[in-house]
């Protein structure tokens, strides 16, 4: 047999308290720090603290929105089956639109990646809602543009963690320097990735006050 720790709570607490010791929390509030241990725990990264970029604002606009019913949209399936279900305060419907059938023929029609073609089909769910990104950033991008044209119902908040090496950094430096006034946060550079993006939304449901 294998000496290793088995009970979930435990491995939890004590997880959470070998984050705390390695990592420097300045300048976080309570509920960032909260999302902040959440996406460390889905990397292993404490390191990653420095490069997190926030508005201040992400926190409570995201905990209202969820609590207040937003929906979610996801955009890969990856993020979408990464939400704990549970923790959504109102039931909150979450969706992706990636596999939908009109993606692919959009897609070719824009000259775009699926990914990005897919957030189109977001339009009518964007008015208040929650966006979760883990995968390409094309998408991101598409996103951005939308909202700068001014064609598009405003979210409530981003998490932006696209991940890659074509991009990725690029686009989430485009959220930081955008002047949509839209509560972010995102990871600097080419780390992120779905897992990230779901913890992060997840424990923004835990403070909503979704069950553990």
């Amino acid at each position: 047999m294998y000496d290793y720790l088995r009970d979930p709570q435990a491995i939890y607490e004590k997880s959470f308290a070998a984050i705390r010791a390695a990592t420097d929390f300045s300048g976080f509030s309570p509920e960032m720090q909260g999302i902040a241990t959440r996406i460390i725990h889905a990397c292993g990264m404490p390191e990653i603290v420095s490069e997190l970029a926030f508005d201040d604002a992400l926190p409570e606009a995201a905990i209202t929105a969820l609590q207040n019913g937003a929906k979610i949209l996801a955009d890969c399936e990856m993020v979408k089956q990464g939400i704990i279900r549970r923790l959504l305060p109102a039931r909150n419907e979450v969706i992706c639109t990636l596999n939908d059938a009109r993606v692919r023929p959009l897609a070719e029609e824009l000259g775009t990646t699926r990914s990005a073609a897919a957030i189109e089909l977001w339009r009518e769910h964007l008015d208040g809602a929650v966006l979760v990104f883990g995968n390409a950033p094309t998408a991101l991008f598409h996103l951005l543009e939308m909202l700068e044209a001014g064609d598009a119902p405003k979210p409530a908040a981003l998490f932006a963690f696209p991940v890659g090496f074509v991009g990725a950094a690029e686009s989430k430096e485009a959220v930081i320097e955008s002047r949509l006034d839209l509560p972010y946060i995102t990871l600097r550079g080419r780390k992120g990735g779905s897992a990230m993006a779901a913890a992060a939304l997840n424990a923004a449901a835990g403070l909503a006050g979704g069950s553990a």
